[in-house]
Formats: structure tokens, C-alpha cells, sequence
């Protein structure tokens, strides 16, 4: 189990090289000209800067080599350039927006991930059955239709209509609370943050902020979950020692937990991981739809605005966590299925 832990670990380093190769290649294609007008404020400053001399001050005309050395240079110093549309630099506003993405992830996978498994195995054990169609047909009707368009019917009857979950992040007169010296911030997530304040009237204005966005997502990713559970599930029962199992006259029940349910959540472990994936990186339509200020909201607005530094550093710091996630599953893999270390 060490040795194949220390494998992935050593592993680890090359593909981090690659990926500052990849996203150096890509910011390279632009072009020092290109590069001028993301330190350049708005268009009717343009003539008034001097564009030769801000491509000598951040050498955006060396060669390639010692551009990709000063720059990954800077990346192990934090530094991340300036973000124009967020007017601080891209690690502090990665650092502000993340919690607030991270808050949402984790408020949306646990209900896909129990609801999605508990369903998906109910729905397999019941194969052909009417909760079985039911369940399929509302997973296909929910996982085909656009987030946008859900989001929008979410906000439009859940706020629009009934005026119970509006959209941000909270309210102004709870901003300002968590804003002011009186309100210890201790993760970044509001609704933990409020609690260990015992603040529980902030807590419920942002419960009521998040419940829009994390249904939508929640929808969305519980289809799918429910759908892979479900293949999953009933290939593994249709395999012979299950039926061995069912031969020797064992219940039911202790053929699904004690033979099918533990190899069948091996593929389901890997689809969860490209999930949670999902829904971190995923979450930019989700959080514009409800004007949530999170990293999707932040990459979105700085797409618009061809604000590269700042897309560069979210798109690089998703892939970092890409990389991790992986690794945890390759390892929860080699405890859920030992032959794995093998390989």
C-alpha cells in the first residue's frame, strides 16, 4: 500500500510540469501585444500608456525559455499577476472567491452522492419495476436539461414567485455584519462561519441564498449519479458470483451489501471524483444565473472583460486541484479494491 502510494506521489511532479507547459503554451500564443492590453485599464487609456515600455517592464518580449522560468518562478511565490476586473491581484482574488464556490460544492454533493447512490442501487435491485422507469425517466428529463434553463426556472419560481431564496450570496444588512470587527471569519464559508459566531440569523440568510444554486447543481449531477450507480449496479449483479451467492441460498439483502454494493462502487468512486470536479469547476453558468460571488462568477467576468491573467490563475489552480483529487482516488481505489495496488 506504501510503495503504491509513494508511485502515484512520485508521479505527482511530472504532471504538474505538464500542465505549466500546456497553459505557458497557450499564454504564449497571444503575443506580447496582446499581453499589453490586460495591464492596460479601458480602452480610451490605450493611447495615452506607453505599450513599449510596459512590454520591457514585465519582459513580455524575451524568449520563450526564460519567459516560462520567470514565470513559474512567480507561480512558487504566489504570485499570480494582477487581476484587472477584480483590481487586486489573482491570488488574493482566487482566495476570496473560492470559499464561496467551495461552500456550494460541498452543500451539493452530499445530497447527489447519497440520493444518487441510494436511488441508483434501489433503482438496479428493481429492475423493470415502475420505481425503476420513474427514476429513469426523471434522471434523463433532469440530466438533459440545460443548467441554465434550471436555474432560471429555479430563480424565477423559488425567488420571482414565492420570494423565498433570492439570489448572492447574502443580504446587504448581513454583508455588512460579516464585514464588520464584531464577525470572526474563520473558513469563508458563511453558513460554518456563522455558526461558530453563533450568528444564526446570518446563518439562515445565507442558507436561504444557497438552497437556488445548490438545487440546481444538485439536480443536475444527482441524475447522473443516479444513472452511472445504476449501470454500475446491475453489471455487477448480472456477474457469476452473485448469482453463486443467490444459489447458496443467501438473502437478498446480503447478497446486494456483502457481494454487489462493493465492487459496484469501484467505477462509482471515479465517476464521484470527476463530480465533485464538476461541480467546483462547473459552477460558472450556476453562479452568473444567481449572481453568486464565487470562482465561477469570477472567471465568467473575467472572460468577458479578457482579463487573461486571472483566467490563466483559476484555470491553473483547477488543474492543481484536478491533479490532487486524482491522486485521493487512485489511493481510495487501492483500499475499495486491492488488485489495483498490483497494477
Amino acid at each position: 500500500m506504501l510503495s503504491y502510494i509513494v508511485r502515484r506521489l512520485m508521479f505527482l511532479p511530472v504532471v504538474l510540469f505538464g500542465i505549466t507547459i500546456l497553459i505557458f503554451a497557450l499564454i504564449s500564443t497571444l503575443g506580447p501585444w496582446t499581453l499589453v492590453a490586460t495591464f492596460i485599464p479601458s480602452p480610451d487609456a490605450e493611447r495615452h500608456v506607453d505599450l513599449e515600455g510596459i512590454i520591457q517592464k514585465y519582459h513580455l518580449d524575451d524568449p520563450p525559455l526564460k519567459m516560462y522560468m520567470r514565470w513559474v518562478n512567480n507561480l512558487f511565490h504566489g504570485n499570480l499577476g494582477w487581476s484587472q476586473s477584480s483590481h487586486m491581484t489573482v491570488s488574493e482574488a482566487i482566495g476570496n472567491r473560492f470559499p464561496a464556490t467551495l461552500e456550494l460544492t460541498l452543500f451539493a454533493v452530499i445530497p447527489v452522492i447519497i440520493g444518487g447512490i441510494a436511488l441508483g442501487v434501489i433503482s438496479a435491485v428493481h429492475h423493470n419495476k415502475p420505481i425503476d422507469h420513474t427514476t429513469r425517466i426523471i434522471s434523463i428529463g433532469l440530466w438533459s436539461l440545460p443548467d441554465f434553463v434550471l436555474g432560471l426556472a429555479v430563480l424565477m419560481v423559488g425567488y420571482g414567485i414565492l420570494g423565498w431564496f433570492p439570489p448572492g450570496r447574502l443580504s446587504s444588512w448581513a454583508e455588512l455584519e460579516v464585514l464588520s470587527d464584531s464577525f470572526r471569519s474563520f473558513t469563508g464559508m458563511h453558513t460554518l462561519d456563522s455558526l461558530l459566531n453563533l450568528r444564526f440569523d446570518i446563518f439562515w440568510n445565507a442558507l436561504r441564498h444557497i438552497v437556488g444554486p445548490v438545487f440546481t447543481l444538485a439536480c443536475l449531477w444527482w441524475a447522473f449519479m443516479l444513472r452511472i450507480t445504476r449501470s454500475s449496479m446491475l453489471d455487477v449483479l448480472n456477474q457469476d458470483y452473485v448469482r453463486t451467492a443467490r444459489a447458496k441460498g443467501l438473502a437478498e439483502k446480503d447478497v446486494i451489501k456483502r457481494h454487489a454494493l462493493g465492487n459496484a462502487l469501484i467505477p462509482v468512486t471515479t465517476v464521484a471524483s470527476n463530480m465533485l470536479l464538476g461541480l467546483l469547476g462547473g459552477v460558472m453558468i450556476v453562479e452568473t444565473v444567481f449572481n453568486y460571488p464565487g470562482l465561477g462568477l469570477l472567471t465568467s467576468t473575467a472572460a468577458t472583460r479578457l482579463d487573461v491573467p486571472c483566467v490563466v490563475g483559476v484555470a491553473l489552480f483547477y488543474a492543481i486541484i484536478l491533479v490532487l483529487v486524482n491522486l485521493v482516488v487512485d489511493i481510495l481505489y487501492s483500499v475499495i479494491d486491492p488488485r489495483v495496488r498490483l497494477e
